[in-house]
């Protein structure tokens, strides 16, 4: 049986996992943190029966007879999270955005010092995962693409993990073409968005936007557009989640994106 910690375990996806991990037979929620809820019990913390479950308010106090880690934190806190389980053996799912390529660097080497897995994902819906699989196999024939990034207005992050995420990945398939370079543009250079992995990304903050991601191809005389979008409930996150954490523990160093994952499964 694996034991989890959920970080986040209050939060928006962590309250749907909560449920997923104790009704599951081969898992079990050894710990949870959560800041606000600190030195309670997590069902309670939740408004609920008690759980057994004590809630700690950091992840160097939860790691006591934990196999993996599971974090859904935020941007601020994921990167010492991460750090802090690795360092402890601990293998870590993570599904919070804010760590770059160069974090990714730093934690795959520890990893692999370590012995344990990290599969890190900037959207675990499985829906998402398909959509980035089929963004990197466009990639390889087709020349250039931008990607735009939608989301909340309140979001801080910018662009968002699940963006981030597919502008590495697919500039590990090549870079793509530039048209009008972007030191000769005339007007701000801020209009063309930001370059992550040698592509365009444009982000939208508005209302009404959990997490989209689309990505434009373009060629002569065509485009291809590929898009995915997320509704308002974190149900979509919690399958794809579980598939990682089961995985990871046969794991050693880092995996990035639940499509590189679902390739490799039986």
């Amino acid at each position: 049986m694996i034991a989890v910690c959920i970080a986040g375990a209050t939060g928006w996806t962590g309250r749907a996992l909560v449920p997923a991990v104790l009704a599951a037979e081969d898992l079990r929620l050894a710990s949870a943190v959560a800041r606000s809820a600190a030195g309670d019990d997590l069902g309670e913390a939740l408004g609920g029966r008690t759980l057994g479950v004590p809630v700690r308010a950091t992840v160097a106090e939860a790691l006591d007879d934990v196999d993996v880690l599971v974090d859904y934190t935020s941007a601020a806190a994921v990167r010492a999270n991460v750090l802090a389980a690795v360092e402890e053996g601990v293998g870590v799912v993570v599904g919070s955005s804010g760590l770059t390529a160069d974090d990714f660097e730093e934690i795959d080497a520890l990893a692999r010092a370590r012995g344990v897995g990290v599969v890190a994902s900037g959207n675990f819906s499985l829906t998402a995962a398909m959509c980035q699989a089929a963004a990197l196999l466009a990639a390889r024939h087709l020349p250039q693409w931008e990607i735009v990034d939608y989301a909340s207005a309140e979001k801080p992050d910018v662009p968002s993990g699940t963006a981030r995420e597919l502008a590495e990945r697919l500039g590990e398939v090549r870079r793509p073409e530039v048209g009008h370079p972007l030191d000769e543009l005339h007007g701000p250079r801020e209009a063309r968005g930001a370059t992550v992995g040698g592509a365009q990304i444009h982000s939208v903050r508005l209302p009404s936007f959990v997490v989209s991601t689309e990505i434009v191809f373009g060629a002569e005389d065509e485009r291809l557009t590929i898009r995915h979008d997320a509704g308002g409930s974190p149900r979509p996150y919690v399958e794809g989640t579980l598939l990682a954490v089961r995985r990871v523990p046969g794991l050693i160093g880092v995996i990035r994106g639940l499509d590189a994952l679902l390739a490799t499964s039986g």
